[in-house]
């Protein structure tokens, strides 16, 4: 089978510039330049940042605006499965002849000049938002938020800070201060940010840089609140109290997901069609993620398989309390990393929830933390821990020791995106 054009574009795409992240604006700022400034005829733009959380809160804020009849233009990455996952054209992932239209032209703008991966690729998503018509555009920052290619909107409708924590410490800096202030660095004059949960060294960050800019600040605990009472979602604003359902997606943790999502449709002037389609129709894959069909369902059929890309401390501290919350039932890990990662940190709020952990190397993927280097991660943080080939080789074996066991395959998206490419 021909690959699609858009691949060929974007394999061409990772050799413009020497390294993968080279965090300036610079460039990014040139070749909107050169392709009209696509930017500024963006719908408005809802900006989020912060280290968790932010796919799950556009998620449900994308499900809001749109169960309230609203068109809306999205921007995520990385992506899963297929690079058109990236980009969401008011209802709808981007076609693959509107994707190469848009690669092509920004390729050709760009003329040879250096420029990362995810630089030049943002500005074909902006471009291509910019010809479409919406209501709103929801954009996610890819690392950062001071030098990240998506700020570059002058005046946003609103932005997002969702919980900040230690990730990417050798682009953002060493202490949860200075990685805050580097997230801190969407904020703009005059416009307001809903602040999720954070520790204090991070809010002050934030607070301090709302100060000095002139943002208002819609924060967590001061103006607004969401928590489960009942069996329901509550939450809370300076407007009023909302009584929801429980977020469709899993995890306690998505609870102020929600409530950050609520604030921010409820300053954007949403009511209560909006608030409920939130948190009942948002979807968002690898966010513990239940499998249910597929190679690796077949492959045990008696088991409970999950999956979650999550791959920082605060994820595996947020996945650990979901297990802890779930019926009780023998948990096995099936885990690949990357070797950018806090492995240590990640795996150790788990190992009180798995009888075992199975290392598996991503494939394809040459930053993959080796299978045998995660097996050894895992046993330091006192976990069973053995490696497979694969993960279906993993899933395979636990199932015949254990065939109606919990399943959790996790510690990477890009992992994730394997397990949803082959298990589709």
């Amino acid at each position: 089978m021909t690959a699609p054009t858009s691949d060929v574009i974007l394999q061409r795409m990772m050799s413009l510039h020497p390294k993968i992240i080279d965090l300036t604006l610079d460039r990014v700022w040139r070749l909107l330049d050169r392709l009209g400034n696509p930017q500024e005829a963006l719908p408005p733009v809802i900006h989020i940042a912060g280290t968790n959380g932010k796919g799950s809160t556009l998620a449900m804020i994308r499900a809001g605006l749109e169960g309230a009849g609203q068109r809306v233009h999205a921007y995520t990455s990385p992506h899963l499965a297929r690079f058109h996952e990236r980009i969401y054209l008011a209802g709808a992932l981007i076609s693959e002849p509107d994707l190469t239209e848009v690669l092509d032209e920004c390729e050709a703008a760009n003329d040879g000049e250096p420029i990362t991966y995810f630089e030049i690729t943002t500005c074909a998503a902006l471009l291509a938002m910019s010809r479409v018509p919406a209501d709103y555009t929801l954009l996610e920052v890819g690392l950062g938020g001071r030098l990240d290619a998506t700020n570059v909107i002058a005046r946003p409708a609103l932005t997002i800070l969702t919980p900040i924590s230690l990730d990417h410490e050798s682009y953002l800096g060493d202490t949860l201060a200075k990685i805050a202030a580097e997230k801190a660095g969407i904020l703009k004059r005059g416009v307001p940010c809903v602040v999720g949960p954070q520790q204090d060294e991070a809010l002050e960050v934030i607070e301090a840089t709302a100060r000095r800019i002139g943002s208002p600040l819609l924060k967590h605990g001061q103006h607004w609140h969401a928590f489960e009472e009942r069996g329901r979602l509550v939450c809370q604003d300076e407007a009023g109290l909302c009584d929801l359902p429980l977020p469709n997606l899993p995890g306690a943790h998505q609870y102020e997901n929600a409530g950050a999502a609520i604030a921010a449709l409820r300053h954007l002037g949403q009511g209560e069609v909006a608030w409920e389609a939130a948190v009942t129709q948002a979807r968002w894959p690898a966010r513990m993620q239940r499998l249910r069909t597929g190679p690796l369902v077949e492959a045990a059929p008696g088991a409970e398989l999950w999956l979650d890309g999550g791959h920082n401390p605060a994820a595996g501290a947020a996945v650990a309390r979901h297990l802890a919350s779930l019926p009780e039932r023998p948990t096995h890990l099936v885990c690949g990393m990357m070797n950018t990662k806090d492995v240590g940190g990640y795996m150790r709020p788990l190992a009180g929830h798995a009888a075992s952990l199975t290392a598996v190397s991503i494939p394809d993927e040459p930053n993959t933390l080796e299978a045998e280097a995660t097996a050894a991660a895992a046993r330091a943080a006192g976990m069973r821990a053995q490696t497979a080939d694969s993960a279906l080789v993993a899933v395979r074996a636990i199932a015949a020791a254990e065939p109606t066991a919990r399943i959790l395959i996790c510690g990477s998206l890009y992992l994730a995106g394997t397990i949803l490419r082959e298990n589709g």
